[in-house]
């Protein structure tokens, strides 16, 4: 596509909205100048993909990148790491950036800017939080030091602060080189806020058979230690550790933009439905806003990398039209999960999620076995599925699956029925495939949705 005159694009983080961004920018039109400032060293590392590196599962650290800086510039676009964009002047159009390195700064100006500043991970504010050995499970330089302590037979003893996705993450890492793992949160149930009580609780009950102590409901009270972390002090008593994992979630890297772009109340960029800020040609996309939620049919947080490469594809459509032709037409949120031997993944809303937003819903919880009653148990994993869903519609708003098979992409489909709006009815008469080497007459999901509705169970 031709743009009659040439736009400077500036794409603020390199993240995945911001490389994807880019690229499509790039690919799309004729007549764009494209450049991305990097506030971090190393461009740009993929944290979701950590475990992976840290288990030896990865071909080196420095390949866990959505894209090198030669893939982008290879297109004609341009990035800067080191850099810092510190202020936008709106009514000029231009940003300040700043050399990390040498603290040196200029002003750059721009026709269209995109914000994609992401998030920092939380930090608990508790005394004795300036020990050494109290780590964070995010970014390029802490997998660094994590993958040094997962080498260090001196550290036998691991503490993991956070009980959802990241953090089950760590403590199957550290567990599996045979550590002593502690996992501790302030929710009751590991895994509480991705999934319903029963998935959560089978999660504890695996948790348990691979011999994780779980300190859970409790508050940190502080960091205890000479120099290096040696316990921690919770409202339940000591918890003795050589090393912390703190993976207590994220917060949005926005306070450089207070009182010049409109924050929620959290520190969130506020968007419109065409992902626009409060400022002319000011877009923002990625972890630091509140996407719209298909199934919530709110604003709220859905950060994922998914979530924001959508973001950016409709943008890059989108960011030169004087009126957009469409809105963005938002997400699901959907992940997936291991925790040892159990592979799970959700979609959409859940108990935990709509409680933030006032949903109302209703769940429902089903068990089985995978495949039909005449194969072995060896050969016929339980599987069991979580839906939530509107209590008088009976639209699917959200559900999860776990199971020690791989059945993970059953939930690619309630993704599906999720985001066009399909009822319980819907999907207890849909039809799939039965093959009784891979599942039943009626599949999981069918009778899932059978059981939610209260039908007679085949």
């Amino acid at each position: 596509m031709f743009i009659m005159e040439k736009q400077k694009v500036i794409i603020v983080g390199a993240s995945h909205g911001g490389h994807q961004s880019a690229l499509e920018l790039l690919d799309k039109y004729d007549n764009v100048d494209v450049t991305i400032y990097e506030a971090g060293d190393f461009v740009s590392f993929m944290s979701c993909g950590m475990q992976l590196y840290l288990e030896d599962k990865a071909t080196a650290k420095d390949d866990v990148r959505n894209f090198a800086p030669a893939d982008l510039e290879a297109k004609g676009g341009r990035i800067f790491n080191n850099h810092q964009v510190t202020k936008i002047n709106a009514d000029k159009k231009t940003v300040i950036v700043k050399d990390v390195l040498t603290d040196q700064e200029e002003e750059v100006s721009y026709d269209k800017l995109i914000l994609s500043s992401g998030v920092t991970p939380q930090t608990l504010p508790v005394p004795g939080n300036d020990l050494e050995n109290i780590y964070l499970m995010r970014g390029y330089d802490w997998a660094g030091k994590i993958k040094s302590a997962l080498n260090n037979p001196a550290i036998k003893n691991v503490a993991v602060i956070g009980a959802g996705n990241i953090g089950v993450e760590a403590v199957e890492v550290f567990a599996n080189a045979g550590r002593n793992v502690t996992l501790l949160d302030m929710i009751d149930k590991p895994m509480g806020n991705y999934v319903n009580d029963e998935l959560a609780d089978l999660v504890a009950a695996e948790l348990e058979k691979h011999h994780v102590t779980q300190v859970l409901g409790a508050k940190i009270e502080a960091f205890e230690g000479d120099g290096k972390v040696t316990a921690i002090k919770t409202d339940k008593g000591q918890v003795d550790t050589d090393l912390v994992i703190v993976a207590a979630g994220v917060k949005p890297n926005t306070k450089w933009l207070e009182g010049t772009v409109d924050l929620t109340d959290r520190g969130f960029i506020q968007t419109d439905a065409y992902l626009r800020t409060n400022l002319p040609d000011v877009y923002a996309i990625g972890d630091a806003i509140l996407p719209w939620s298909i199934p919530g049919q709110a604003h709220m947080p859905v950060a994922l990398a998914t979530t924001a490469r959508r973001e950016a594809m409709y943008l890059a459509s989108h960011l030169f039209e004087s009126k957009p032709s469409r809105p963005f037409k938002g997400v699901v949120g959907s992940s997936a999960f291991g925790v040892f031997d159990l592979h799970g993944a959700s979609a959409g809303l859940n108990t935990f999620s709509a409680g933030r937003i006032g949903k109302k819903i209703a769940t429902s919880f089903y068990e089985d076995s995978k495949r039909p009653a005449y194969v072995p148990e060896k050969d016929n994993a339980k599987v069991y599925v979580s839906l939530t869903f509107d209590p008088d519609s009976h639209q699917i708003l959200g559900g999860a699956v776990l199971s020690s098979d791989d059945i993970t992409a059953q939930t690619n489909v309630l993704s599906l029925a999720i985001e066009h709006k399909l009822i319980l009815e819907d999907l207890a008469e849909a039809d799939f495939f039965f093959q009784p080497g891979y599942d039943r007459q009626w599949s999981l999901l069918n009778l899932a949705a059978q059981h939610a509705l209260g039908w007679a169970r085949f």
